[in-house]
């Protein structure tokens, strides 16, 4: 079946944009990671050999849930089975792999990044590390999917993070997070034995959240007439 790019155009745009914006903060490094976004059975995704920080909604394909490709020229990303197998797994809307460099550094040596700060309650706690596979394999696929059980992100051994989200917005806060998270525990680890929350202060954490509606964004009201 034949879709005209047309049909996807927003997502495309909005892929290449989230490409460019990890780029532009160091997540993304040559051709190296993908970016997609699911609107019912089709996945807008980026394309393999694509410099993501200067990705262009051209070379953001378009497949169905069967990896099939229904509209683009160029080759989906190797890590296509990757995506699929998430939304299949999760039914969740997006997903952003990086080969971002604290990250990756951290999967080298972590079996487990744990929860040291309670931000990263916002992707189910403590983040696991999948165990090495090839990338593009299916083999790399099923371990990343059983990492990402009850959580939005997870480390990819000697390998980068994969977070997923139900909006591209989102999957790419999770992906900024993440790393932000992992520079974090670099840090405390070369000063000492970094602390984690324990079960009970990181409940106390969520029930706080809720009472405060904590994370929420509220919009900025538009400036008064007159002021400066």
């Amino acid at each position: 079946m034949t879709v005209s790019s047309a049909v996807l155009g927003e997502e495309r745009a909005a892929v290449a944009g989230a490409c460019r914006r990890l780029g532009a903060e160091g997540l993304l490094i040559g051709t190296a990671g993908n970016v997609s976004v699911r609107v019912g059975e089709r996945v807008a995704i980026t394309a393999t050999g694509a410099v993501l920080a200067r990705l262009t909604p051209d070379q953001v394909t378009v497949v169905d849930m069967d990896g099939e490709i229904a509209d683009g020229s160029l080759e989906p990303t190797s890590e296509l089975d990757l995506h699929l197998g998430v939304y299949r797994r999760y039914g969740t809307c997006a997903v952003v792999h990086t080969h971002a460099p604290m990250a990756t550094a951290l999967s080298c040596v972590l079996d487990e990044l744990p929860c040291i700060h309670y931000q990263l309650l916002s992707l189910g706690g403590s983040v696991r590390v999948a165990p090495y596979a090839t990338f593009g394999t299916p083999e790399l696929a099923e371990s990343v999917l059983a990492a990402l059980e009850g959580r939005g992100a997870a480390l990819m051994a000697n390998h980068g993070a994969v977070t997923h989200a139900p909006t591209l917005d989102k999957a790419v806060e999770h992906a900024l997070l993440l790393e932000w998270a992992c520079g974090v525990y670099r840090h405390a680890a070369a000063l000492g034995t970094p602390r984690v929350l324990d079960e009970a202060e990181q409940l106390a954490v969520i029930e706080a959240a809720i009472a405060r509606d904590y994370g929420t964004t509220h919009p900025v009201p538009p400036a008064q007439e007159g002021t400066r």
